[in-house]
């Protein structure tokens, strides 16, 4: 490829110029990437991905910019290239998102420490090679014939071209056209793409974001699309058998941001890396994105309460995403808000996309929008779960609607709500139908919760003093007692008075199973014809719900 001499500095509006032109690249190749996503898991996401990832990246270094008197003649090369990077680190989606996000920090570990007066293209050469060496050691295993092997291919190629007659755009143009030849090679390395014939989902994101590098250093713009769809023609390897076919591995996808040290970090991942597989730790100074795939969720989580604090966790089932990757792209998809690492797991079961929220720290707008997006499907039915979360969530739909999805939002006011909502979805029906019936379910489920007092305050049942154990009947006061049995005893005989049909019981983690048995018990004596189910809530959920339906 013949380059013309650098028409750009590497600067902060040259930064700027990147994350744009690789968050429209990213948008446009979106759907042709997840269409060849295969590896590690076939969920048909991998665009998407990348792309929630590049936009929260461009979101964060538009937002530093706005702030900027003058713009981007205002902002330094390393502030510029601190914001990309903690706004792709805190957005990181999926195993590539995570990836890029830690390549991105790799640039900008090398541009972000002051480098006026230093060679640009050398510079560039070592950012990239940074970028790439700082990818390998996030990721748990790595595995060649991944974005792994077209970053190190592209850093190898920017390299050599980082000569005294070389500059910026002579870099970023190498190590495009690297990137290129080396995802043309990954269906020989790895076997899983040679079955499908098809490049790495994750190298074509990659290559198209150094085609964007290139463009905004160089000015040129690169070819139509950067490396589309189907892989050069490879050897096909022999048909796999039917125990291969199966869709083997962890039913979750688990992903936080943490704030803790780096030596928690280190026995977090030795921790995770025994639960589950494809783990990809990215970040440092204190903030970190973690990725895994497991079957058990909440051990995910838990291990990193030990190792910090962790927040933003989204919890995924893998169901509909392999239903995607066989071509059955998704018309509807239900996203749920829950307060409860089992109550996550629960309605991952049944198909919902997850958003875990910690006690007194609902999700933002822009985590529901994403959450939203990350369904992949025409149609989605939101639960909030959670009165205070209704305007946050017609705003997230919102959002959706101006996308293009079709999204109704079911206005539940607890978990126990939204279960019934889930036991009724029906994905075949019309959206409208299955509105209907799921809004339905909802409204005839009564809610009940058990919460202990803080503090003495008045309330709609009298006064009541700290430590005393209080009664909520669809979001009031019913009961105040001293004891959680009592007076989850008296909650359900309120709420069984005007009738039901089928008692739900979700315990919090610190409640003994006894419990759930007394009032098994209570409901079975007193009223034959309800019948009771139980479940484990998990950490982070209250101490009783009660649904009566």
């Amino acid at each position: 490829m013949a380059h013309q001499p650098q028409p750009y500095p590497l600067n902060a509006e040259a930064v700027r110029t990147w994350s744009s032109l690789a968050l429209a690249a990213l948008g446009r190749a979106r759907e042709d990437i997840d269409a060849i996503n295969v590896y590690p898991v076939a969920d048909a996401d991998t665009g998407t991905n990348l792309y929630l990832t590049a936009e929260s990246a461009d979101r964060e270094l538009a937002d530093l910019l706005a702030g900027v008197t003058d713009g981007t003649a205002g902002a330094s090369l390393p502030e510029a290239v601190r914001a990309f990077a903690h706004g792709a680190l805190i957005g990181a989606r999926g195993n590539s998102g995570t990836i890029l996000a830690q390549l991105l920090r790799g640039v900008a570990d090398v541009l972000g420490d002051e480098p006026a007066g230093r060679d640009p293209a050398r510079l560039l050469a070592q950012a990239l090679t940074r970028a790439a060496e700082e990818a390998y050691r996030a990721v748990a295993h790595p595995v060649e014939g991944t974005m792994l092997t077209v970053a190190t291919a592209a850093a190898k190629a920017a390299e050599a071209a980082a000569g005294p007659t070389g500059n910026a755009a002579d870099v970023a143009g190498a190590a495009y056209d690297g990137a290129r030849a080396a995802l043309a090679e990954t269906p020989g390395q790895l076997a899983a793409l040679g079955r499908a014939g098809v490049v790495d989902a994750g190298g074509c994101g990659l290559v198209a974001v150094l085609g964007a590098l290139w463009q905004a250093l160089s000015g040129r713009e690169p070819a139509p699309e950067p490396v589309r769809g189907r892989a050069v023609p490879v050897p096909r390897t022999p048909e796999p058998c039917a125990e291969e076919e199966q869709h083997g591995g962890p039913a979750y996808e688990v992903i936080y941001l943490l704030e803790a040290a780096e030596a928690e970090v280190d026995r977090l991942r030795d921790r995770l890396d025994v639960l589950g597989d494809s783990l990809v730790v990215v970040g440092g100074d204190g903030l970190w994105n973690v990725h895994v795939h497991v079957d058990d969720p909440g051990a995910a989580v838990e291990a990193a309460v030990v190792a910090g604090r962790p927040y933003r966790i989204r919890i995924t089932h893998f169901g509909d995403e392999r239903r995607r990757a066989r071509g059955e792209r998704s018309q509807r998809a239900v996203v749920a808000v829950v307060q409860g690492e089992g109550l996550a797991g629960l309605c991952g079961e049944a198909g919902a996309t997850t958003v875990l929220a910690r006690p007194g720290e609902p999700p933002a707008v822009a985590e529901l929008a994403d959450a939203i997006r990350e369904a992949h499907a025409r149609e989605v039915v939101l639960l909030p779960n959670g009165a205070e979360l209704r305007a946050v969530a017609a705003a997230a739909a919102q959002q959706a609607r101006a996308e293009g999805v079709r999204v109704a939002v079911i206005p539940t006011r607890s978990e126990v709500q939204g279960l019934a909502a889930l036991a009724v979805h029906d994905p075949d029906g019309t959206f409208d139908e299955d509105v209907v019936a799921m809004t339905a379910a909802a409204g005839a489920t009564r809610y009940g919760e058990l919460a202990v007092a803080e503090r003495q305050s008045f309330t709609s049942a009298g006064i009541c003093q700290a430590g005393d154990v209080l009664g909520l009947i669809d979001g009031d006061v019913a009961v105040i007692g001293t004891g959680l049995a009592e007076t989850a005893e008296a909650v359900l005989a309120r709420m069984l008075g005007s009738g039901g049909e089928l008692v739900t019981l979700v315990l919090g983690p610190e409640v003994p199973d006894a419990l759930a048995e007394r009032l098994e018990a209570y409901v079975q004596h007193g009223h034959l014809a309800v019948d009771t189910v139980t479940y484990q809530g998990g950490r982070w959920s209250a101490p009783l719900l009660i649904g009566v339906e």
